[in-house]
């Protein structure tokens, strides 16, 4: 063969092609956890079947049990027996404003533990109303897909894409659309101007919330059915010093941090809790008027004692560090507790 001819194949052969398939460049441990996503979102409407199918015979052998007289006086007044639920009043806040400042792994034992607030707060006997604000990001990525979006679906709870700021910012608009309608120089019924009155109803407003963390100076040693309380909803192994405090000092509003110190002075381990367990604290303290009942029945018993394990998803409420694991509890392939999503399947209809 001449050269011409050599030259004429080469140009003609085919040029080697790199593949773009995505799954080429993953690891073998990557591609085993999507495998696995995708049975398990395969395989969603047969185990919810499954689960319905199971609570229907649950219901079955108890009806069964009870026309046999199988069950006894005092477990059926205990079942009948419904717990009073007496709304305290106050407001509990979220604040998800921190889903840049957090890792995959914190971005999911963040939404494991807001799962187990909603919970904690149905089953309270003087649950709060809930707020969650600055949802976006990762972490309503996560949420829209555990349980197709089921946190759209817990009842009595708020979840807006805003900061809290907007607690005092719509009664601000309010304000503003309200002075606008009054003569320039107009006056209350109390001789003050419009716009006096209107700064002087954000400062309540303002004074009525309370950002909880570590931080503070101050102790939190009541709460109060007319004050909003906000906790920072963030995992952040304890990185951030004075994250929520000079947040809340940017919004104006006050800070407190729980008495932990106070009532635990001998806890062996950090005294920085998980969402939920400062959630927890809150409601028992409304409960029981206690805080150190308050505290022992919501830390885990373990922190009491030396050598203890620590983990570190943490938020910053308390003196300074505690715990981070969001519970003991289990929870499901997509990190919720599993009772809670089990609940929702049955009550998707009532809830809303």
């Amino acid at each position: 063969m001449s050269d011409d001819q050599q030259q004429l194949a080469l140009s003609d052969a085919p040029e080697p092609t790199h593949s773009t398939d995505p799954q080429h460049s993953l690891s073998k441990n990557a591609l085993k956890k999507a495998a696995r996503a995708e049975r398990y979102a395969a395989n969603k409407l047969e185990r919810r079947a499954k689960e319905k199918e199971a609570k229907k015979e649950k219901k079955r052998a108890l009806a069964e049990r009870r026309a046999a007289g199988d069950i006894d006086e005092g477990e059926e007044k205990k079942r009948q027996k419904k717990r009073p639920r007496l709304h305290f009043g106050g407001k509990v806040v979220v604040d998800l404003g921190f889903d840049d400042m957090m890792s995959e792994k914190e971005i999911i034992s963040l939404c494991s533990q807001l799962a187990y607030t909603y919970s904690a707060n149905r089953n309270a006997a003087f649950p709060f109303s809930l707020l969650y604000t600055s949802l976006n990001g990762r972490t309503l990525t996560r949420l829209e897909g555990q349980n197709d979006a089921g946190y759209t679906r817990w009842a009595n709870t708020e979840w807006w894409s805003e900061g809290y700021e907007r607690l005092w910012q719509d009664k601000e608009s309010s304000s503003s659309e309200s002075s606008g309608q009054t003569s320039e120089g107009g006056a209350n019924e109390d001789g003050l101007s419009t716009k006096d009155a209107s700064a002087g109803l954000l400062h309540d407003i303002r004074e009525k919330v309370v950002y909880l963390t570590a931080d503070s100076d101050q102790e939190l040693m009541e709460l109060k059915p007319e004050e909003t309380y906000i906790i920072g909803g963030i995992c952040d192994h304890n990185r951030y010093k004075n994250l929520c405090q000079n947040k809340a000092n940017k919004s104006g509003i006050r800070t407190a941090r729980l008495p932990i110190g106070r009532y635990l002075a001998s806890l062996q381990t950090r005294k920085v809790l998980t969402v939920n367990q400062v959630f927890e604290i809150l409601l028992k303290w409304v409960e029981t008027k206690n805080w150190e009942e308050a505290f022992y029945s919501v830390i885990p018993k373990r922190k009491f004692q030396a050598g203890g394990k620590v983990t570190s998803d943490v938020v910053e409420v308390g003196d300074q560090a505690l715990s981070n694991d969001a519970d003991d509890r289990p929870t499901n392939d997509c990190g919720a507790p599993t009772e809670i999503l089990e609940e929702q399947t049955e009550e998707v209809g009532e809830e809303h």
